[in-house]
């Protein structure tokens, strides 16, 4: 496998990675252009956009895109995070040029017709809804705007619905002329491809465009403590917390990642075992690691009965206090082995390495190798490990989430308590 990069003059990146011995490929454009990117009054606009660039350009209409891309097999679609927007297909090898031109397309000729703009807006709508009416999902957002509070990176990524009901055509040219810029756009393609012949189609198109010496990035973010507590008469009490960790820059990402999987990633975690196992006091509780440019969560969530609650927040903090102490070697190299083997067996899609292939070149300006990278999860010491775990236990800044019947939960002086114990 070998993987070639370069950089139009006009700054658009391409990095493809031929994988021998497959028939398709996986194609996409990457921008950097997420939520973090909004300033207040765009919130949910970057979602929005995304949306609508499926809905019709200056050559074909919504119907016709589908088709296009659904007659020779392939596949197409989006998503929204917080530093990026993502289009993507996946395709037969033939088809990789019809891919390239249908991205092209929709990311340069889209029309946002008046009736597709009212469409979108009323699906994504129902979307919001959705997640306020899912209390797993939507306490992950209260958590992200506790952790990070009047910054970008804590609002939601599909923004309030009384803003999203008042978005047009205006708003959405002008995020687009505001970010969607070469410069800030990756091409990335993975499996049977051909990098001479992505370059050529992307120097004939993406690299006529215009770039822009104006900065549009986004401000430092700031993890705050504090909490996010609100009832309500459901099923079960729902409990999210966070507590700050390293971003993408900082090696100690493979810390606080294999930290998580030892500490709720799997059956075997402690979390898992002690709360769930034997204590059967919830159905689901883990544990993850998130990461962003500057910052990063790791994160804990259980769902139980109003009544188990307060056994539930005390259990989960005495079993963070507790692997600062006696973490073994045992659970670190069963942890660096799920990552390791989660990574590699991931990578084995075309999908996915075309999305690492973006992501590391947005990141770091290049692609670190995939044995440089088991490396770094190699050498993650046990006293590294312990050190991470004494910091979330006792000293890092932690927010918290609570939602549905949750008046017996601990109190924030509670919580110092027993964090400082």
């Amino acid at each position: 496998m070998s993987i070639e990069h370069q950089t139009l003059k006009n700054g658009f990146q391409i990095v493809t990675e031929n994988m021998p011995g497959l028939e398709s490929a996986s194609v996409g454009v990457w921008v950097k252009a997420g939520g973090r990117h909004e300033r207040n009054n765009q919130n949910g606009i970057a979602h929005f956009l995304e949306h609508m660039a499926f809905k019709g350009t200056t050559s074909r209409s919504a119907l016709e895109i589908a088709e296009m891309i659904e007659d020779v097999g392939g596949y197409i679609n989006a998503y929204t995070s917080r530093e990026v927007t993502a289009y993507y297909t996946r395709v037969l090898k033939n088809d990789v040029g019809l891919s390239l031109n249908l991205l092209f397309d929709i990311l340069q000729n889209s029309v946002f017709e008046a009736k597709e703009i009212e469409v979108e807006r009323s699906v994504i709508l129902q979307e919001i809804g959705q997640t306020l009416d899912t209390p797993d999902d939507v306490i992950f957002d209260w958590l992200q705007e506790t952790a990070y509070p009047n910054q970008a990176l804590g609002r939601s990524i599909l923004g309030p619905s009384e803003q999203v009901a008042n978005f047009n055509r205006n708003n959405l040219i002008s995020f687009i002329k505001e970010h969607y810029r070469p410069e800030r756009m990756i091409l990335s393609a993975a499996g049977a491809v051909d990098h001479s012949s992505v370059v050529k189609f992307a120097e004939n198109t993406f690299g006529t465009l215009t770039n822009s010496s104006d900065i549009a990035e986004f401000s430092t973010a700031s993890f705050h403590s504090g909490d996010y507590r609100k009832q309500k008469s459901l099923e079960q009490a729902h409990l999210a917390l966070a507590f700050e960790s390293p971003g993408y820059l900082d090696d100690g990402i493979y810390t606080s990642q294999i930290y998580s999987i030892a500490l709720g990633g799997g059956m075997s975690s402690r979390l898992f075992q002690e709360i769930r196992e034997n204590r059967g006091l919830c159905y689901t509780i883990f544990a993850q690691a998130a990461a962003f440019y500057d910052t990063g969560m790791t994160t804990i969530y259980a769902g139980t009965s109003s009544e188990q609650l307060p056994q539930l927040m005390e259990l989960t903090f005495d079993e963070i206090k507790r692997t600062a102490k006696d973490m073994s070697q045992v659970e670190l190299n069963r942890a660096r082995a799920q990552m390791k083997a989660g990574m590699l067996m991931g990578l084995e899609s075309a999908s996915n390495r075309a999305e690492r292939l973006a992501r590391m070149i947005q990141i770091w300006g290049f692609v670190p190798s995939i044995e440089d990278t088991v490396e770094k999860i190699e050498s993650v010491s046990l006293r590294e490990l312990r050190q991470f775990a004494e910091y979330a236990a006792s000293t890092a800044p932690s927010a918290m989430a609570l939602y549905g019947p949750i008046q017996q939960a601990l109190s924030l002086a509670d919580i110092k308590a027993r964090r400082a114990a």
